[in-house]
């Protein structure tokens, strides 16, 4: 049970202070991502240079877990590059999924907060969006 108050509050302050939620003017990736399902909405802003993610923000409104989930993936990828991020990603997915070794689910760092969202299913969308935005912007970039 202390371990579920902790995880609680991991979420409830990066919802309620997020250091991440604000415009990032020198962004050079941006990617709107939207849960339609519960009217999720971030706007994903990533500063890229060279492999490196130097900065990055998110701006929209949803719940409590799909603002908390995006504020704590921009603190683990900050400092990264490209493919270190998609490998968290990659880890942080099948995390949701059970799928994960525990020294996987360590490295998650505060991203583990969200383990247990697999058991609530109509949350998984919640917990993913900033996620699967980010991918989506790297796919995009990959493409061009």
């Amino acid at each position: 049970m202390a371990n579920r108050t902790f995880y609680n509050e991991i979420l409830t302050d990066h919802n309620l202070h997020p250091a991440h939620k604000e415009k990032l003017p020198d962004a050079n990736l941006i990617l709107e991502g939207v849960n339609p399902s519960c009217g999720d909405d971030i706007i994903l802003q990533l500063k890229v240079e060279g492999d490196e993610i130097v900065d990055g923000a998110f701006e929209g409104s949803g719940c409590a877990i799909s603002q908390a989930s995006a504020d704590i993936m921009l603190d683990m990828v900050i400092g990264r590059t490209k493919e270190d991020a998609l490998r968290l990603t990659d880890m942080f997915l099948r995390m949701i999924k059970g799928e994960v070794t525990d020294e996987e689910l360590e490295e998650l760092e505060e991203a583990a907060a969200l383990h247990d969202i697999r058991h609530m299913p109509s949350r998984v969308k919640c917990a993913v969006l900033g996620w699967h935005t980010m991918e989506e912007l790297f796919a995009e970039k990959t493409e061009k």
